[in-house]
């Protein structure tokens, strides 16, 4: 009995020690893991765009004049050469009661200056044949030598004086005429309206074929030289302008392909970059930060009836293909920590976790390419947190 109750003693003792000793032992971390696998792997670019028309035709107004009212709308087509817009010449002032009678005092104020002009030219005219006939008989009395050189002169010089005096009250004669013209033409004209048609009307011409964009002007009225009036353009030939990041701009090149998303349609759209604009600008983001953008320039590559619904001005979003490669072993970027001055991930190996250093090179939105330090098919810990170390045991989530 004694050797019975030592034994079952013991028994205890050793089962309370296995209970003290599991209670302290520590617990599995619970942890995601994925496996280093080798595929098509891409490094990409997200940024929001919208479209534009390639060739945008703004047509302005020439001259100043009265413009009639445009009668196309956004959407009609047009054909070159077509009439999109009329312009007739500028309508003349109205005058009020009291300009009116201003007017009418200068056309009599004009009246009256002609007549004196015509009265101040006969009275010269007639001096200056008096001059001419007096001068004739001096010329003969000089060539008989009863009178002195000095009043043969003066009587010349008095004659050419005369017939200045007479060209001169002629030339005010034209002039008094002109200035009675200009009075009568204030009251001919006053309150006329033009016709929006005949003589003096310009017609602005289409310059291409191709649709209405936008009517900037409708309405009649006055216009000034180089106003706009009307947008033209053909929205089948799309290009897209996307502003991004100088420092992401530097990465992109002529023929980089991009791939449109989310611009309405069922599937994504191909494309190629055409241009990336030498000179950046400067763009308050939502957050409130300065940023240096640069506009980059893409053309639709894929088939017109698949975006044919797409317009001038449209949102989508541009997805630039930096760089991408076949059969290349990739794992998760979330799996990937800093270690001294390279990278290493956590690697599941029965139940625990072994640290494994590792050489990276490419990454990407969520993958990375791996050169050396892992298998393909191996197991990784996802998102290690610090409860995580070399060794320590570990089960799956």
């Amino acid at each position: 009995m004694k050797q019975s109750r030592k034994i079952v003693l013991a028994g205890l003792v050793v089962a309370v020690i296995i209970a003290v000793s599991v209670g302290f032992m520590p617990k599995p971390v619970p942890v995601e893991v994925a496996k280093a696998r080798r595929g098509l792997m891409r490094v990409t670019l997200e940024e929001e765009g919208k479209t534009r028309v390639k060739d945008r035709f703004v047509i302005s107004a020439p001259v100043a004049g009265f413009l009639n009212r445009i009668k196309l709308d956004a959407g009609d087509a047009v054909k070159k050469n077509l009439v999109i817009a009329e312009l007739s010449p500028l309508r003349s002032e109205m005058l009020d009661p009291r300009n009116k009678a201003l007017a009418d005092a200068r056309v009599k104020t004009a009246e009256a200056a002609l007549k004196a002009a015509k009265e101040n030219m006969r009275a010269s005219g007639s001096e200056a044949d008096y001059a001419e006939a007096e001068l004739k008989r001096i010329k003969k009395l000089y060539e008989s030598a009863f009178i002195s050189k000095k009043d043969f002169e003066i009587a010349e010089t008095r004659a050419s004086q005369t017939r200045a005096n007479y060209r001169s009250s002629r030339f005010a004669v034209k002039v008094a005429e002109y200035e009675l013209e200009e009075s009568r033409t204030v009251l001919k004209y006053q309150n006329m309206a033009g016709d929006g048609g005949g003589a003096g009307t310009i017609k602005v011409l289409a310059p291409v074929d191709g649709y209405v964009l936008k009517v900037l002007r409708e309405s009649e009225g006055v216009v000034n030289p180089g106003e706009p009036l009307i947008e033209i353009g053909d929205p089948r030939s799309l290009e897209v302008e996307i502003d991004v990041l100088s420092e992401d701009a530097v990465k992109i090149t002529h023929g980089t392909r991009v791939f449109f998303k989310r611009w309405g349609g069922s599937s994504e759209l191909e494309g190629k970059v055409r241009v990336v604009e030498p000179f950046g600008f400067t763009k308050v983001s939502a957050l409130g930060v300065e940023e240096q953008r640069v506009l980059v320039i893409s053309d639709i590559a894929s088939q017109h009836e698949v975006w044919e619904r797409l317009g001038d001005g449209y949102r989508l979003e541009a997805e630039f293909i930096l760089w991408e490669g076949d059969n290349v072993l990739q794992a998760p970027g979330s799996a990937l920590f800093r270690y001294n001055d390279g990278w290493a991930v956590f690697v599941h190996e029965n139940r625990r976790a072994r640290q494994r250093i590792v050489k990276i090179g490419h990454r990407g939105g969520l993958s990375t390419e791996i050169i050396s330090g892992l298998s393909e098919g191996e197991e990784v810990i996802t998102h290690p947190n610090d409860s995580v170390k070399d060794g320590a045991r570990v089960k799956l989530r």
